[in-house]
């Protein structure tokens, strides 16, 4: 079947491939991946929280043109391109419990992401003391 309004052309099918990219990272960034369904365990209900982050990129470019004769023979230009792409992270954050006691929120704690903290901070002091020994 063909388009009531015309062939498309290679902008409008980059634009386009760029919007259902970006749908689709919006989508992965939605409530249910931040919340999973519930967990019943006795009298408690446990509800795993999590941390979601969805970055994207995208650039476009095209170009047209006649250059003239060179040598006799006519130059025409042309061109165009597109690009783009993009990450969802996830990690978890917390487990909600309620119980007939009340509501808590249990974090988690991410022992690893906390040791790179602490290594990285090491790093710049020990470079930081290096620098101010050699003054």
């Amino acid at each position: 079947m063909s388009d009531p309004e015309g062939p498309e052309d290679d902008s409008t099918l980059a634009a386009r491939r760029a919007a259902g990219v970006m749908e689709r990272l919006i989508d992965a960034a939605d409530v249910s991946s931040v919340y999973a369904a519930p967990i019943a365990h006795g009298d408690r209900l446990l509800i795993p929280a999590a941390e979601v982050l969805a970055v994207a990129g995208f650039g476009m470019g095209s170009g047209t043109g006649d250059l003239g004769a060179r040598g006799g023979l006519a130059r025409r230009g042309g061109g165009g391109g597109g690009g783009g792409g993009g990450k969802t992270l996830a990690r978890s954050v917390a487990v909600i419990v309620s119980s007939p006691e009340g509501v808590e929120i249990r974090p988690v704690i991410d022992v690893t992401k906390i040791a790179l903290a602490a290594l990285t901070a090491a790093g710049f002091v020990w470079a930081a003391m290096r620098k101010m020994s050699k003054t």
